[in-house]
């Protein structure tokens, strides 16, 4: 019998599972996630281990789904210093690389930037020839100084060969990790720079966690191929996941939403997942979570990459609750935004702490038991506003996130999902599945790997099913890179979008995805 282990790291709980080879859930746990995550993930190894009692030898697959690298952006700790060479000269010199970022993520990140003579119209038309000799000299000025390198182009999604060789020049001259921003991000130059300088600039970060968690299956006894969870709900192998670790930013609410369509059986639905410090709604389409159309923020700065259209409200099991005490004075109830986090053990009343949150209202409202805790005594108008404010802060997200007025199926997941009310108006039904506490874990070890392709063409040069098929072409290996069976892939989104202000212009996007190999 073949077994895998999935884990998904949050801000306060650390998930794990493990999965038969049909699929079933044969385990699942909960543990609080500790100051350095690497213990938390080792801790919850032993712990599914023992819970599912097999043999670690048969564990033949681990995959992790962490949010270390959107920590990593937003504490700016433990970030790579990153060289540019922007190909667009001399066209895009009025603004450089790292405009607009905020000044201590700059100067976490930033290291040598240039711009070169190169890139191309959005026709791929060459602007200017590319000069290699200032290219090379580029790399040459960021020797010792860089740990990665982001070779940006304008307009490298229509024509990408003057990026391409930028990077094998910069990387024959430096030896380092070079990202290119045609494999990263979409149309719109700075935004496509900017989310390729991150995924730069996580390498070295993923490098370390995957290191760890490599560390701590071997200490283990289990020999297993390593993945990582992908922000479109899909997995990567360890060494894709190494080349592009930007794309693992988001994973947490996809890999919920994942999770919660298979242990619920359910395909189109709204996915509730409510944790120790925030509540992530997301819609699920077919299976899968739904893609933003949207530029993202991401620690201050505007990308342009794939995201998940995930709502995020300050909601969680952890969430300080305040106010609504006694006397005109008092004020009306106030939740968070501020949570005790993976704290919650010791900080909340219920634990024998002082701090009053959304867990401790739960169980004054009879919604939640915890065993060998008894529910605080608590003001009942108080208990009353909390848990009236609770569900309209649920009420209103998940309003946010419907595609119409009418009522909806939501399928609720997560470790906090008990401070939720049973009934939500807006709602038809509310489904909350078995092992739905460790959903996130669930999708992080599905096993479903995805490859997605972009590209701009002129269809004044390329025929549209010659373009078509070139993506779909493309999306198909990608997927099979990342470690999907390729007698298993297939195309499950195909989208073709005309470019504003530019005649017989188009975008082709496709998404291929297939069992792991």
């Amino acid at each position: 019998m073949s077994y895998r282990i999935g884990i998904d790291v949050g801000g306060t709980n650390t998930d794990a599972i493990v999965l038969d080879a049909e699929r079933r859930v044969i385990a699942s746990i909960k543990t609080p996630t500790q100051t350095r995550s690497g213990d938390g993930v080792a801790e919850a190894i032993d712990r599914v281990l023992e819970a599912a009692a097999i043999p670690p030898a048969e564990v033949r697959a681990a995959m992790l789904g962490t949010t270390h690298c959107t920590n990593a952006i937003v504490e700016r700790r433990g970030l790579g210093r990153v060289g540019v060479i922007r190909l667009g000269g001399p066209a895009t010199t009025a603004v450089p690389p790292f405009e607009g970022w905020p000044s201590d993520l700059r100067a976490a990140v930033a290291g040598p930037a240039h711009v070169v003579a190169g890139g191309n119209e959005f026709n791929g038309r060459e602007i200017s020839a590319l000069d290699e000799q200032a290219v090379r000299q580029a790399a040459e000025s960021m020797r010792g100084i860089v740990d990665a390198v982001a070779v940006v182009g304008v307009f490298s999604p229509v024509a990408d060969a003057h990026e391409l060789r930028a990077a094998e020049i910069a990387e024959q001259v430096l030896g380092v990790p070079v990202s290119r921003s045609v494999e990263i991000g979409s149309i719109g130059l700075l935004e496509r720079e900017n989310a390729t300088i991150l995924n730069a600039a996580l390498i070295r970060t993923l490098g370390d966690m995957a290191e760890g968690f490599a560390r701590s299956l071997t200490e283990h006894g289990i020999d297993a191929d390593i993945y990582f969870g992908q922000n479109d709900g899909t997995l990567m192998r360890l060494d894709f996941a190494l080349r592009y670790p930007v794309f693992t930013i988001g994973c947490g609410p996809t890999n919920s939403i994942r999770g919660a369509s298979h242990l619920s059986g359910v395909r189109d639905a709204l996915v509730v997942d409510i944790g120790g410090t925030t509540t992530d709604i997301g819609v699920l389409v077919d299976g899968f979570p739904r893609q933003s159309s949207h530029a993202a923020d991401i620690g201050g700065i505007r990308t342009n990459f794939r995201m998940p259209d995930v709502l995020s409200v300050g909601l969680g099991g952890g969430t300080v609750v305040r106010g609504g005490g006694a006397g005109a004075a008092a004020g009306p109830v106030v939740l968070g935004p501020d949570s005790v986090g993976y704290r919650i053990s010791t900080e909340a009343i219920a634990f024998g702490g002082t701090t009053l949150t959304a867990t401790d209202i739960a169980m004054a409202v009879g919604r939640l038991e915890i065993p060998g805790r008894e529910a605080p005594g608590l003001d009942g108008a108080l208990v009353t506003a909390a848990d009236q404010a609770i569900r309209e802060l649920i009420e209103d997200a998940i309003d946010q996130m419907k595609p119409s007025a009418a009522p909806v199926p939501i399928v609720l997941v997560g470790g906090g999902a008990r401070i939720s009310p049973e009934a939500l108006a807006g709602v038809s039904e509310v489904i909350r599945p078995e092992h739905s506490g460790a959903a996130n874990a669930v999708g992080a070890a599905l096993g479903d790997v995805a490859g997605q392709a972009e590209q701009v063409f002129s269809l004044r040069e390329t025929a549209r099913q010659d373009a078509v098929s070139l993506v779909r072409r493309e999306a198909i290996d990608r997927a099979v890179e990342a470690g999907a069976d390729p007698e298993t892939v297939e195309v499950l989104t195909l989208e073709e979008l005309p470019v504003a202000y530019m005649e017989d212009t188009v975008i082709v996007r496709a998404r291929a995805a297939g069992r792991l190999a």
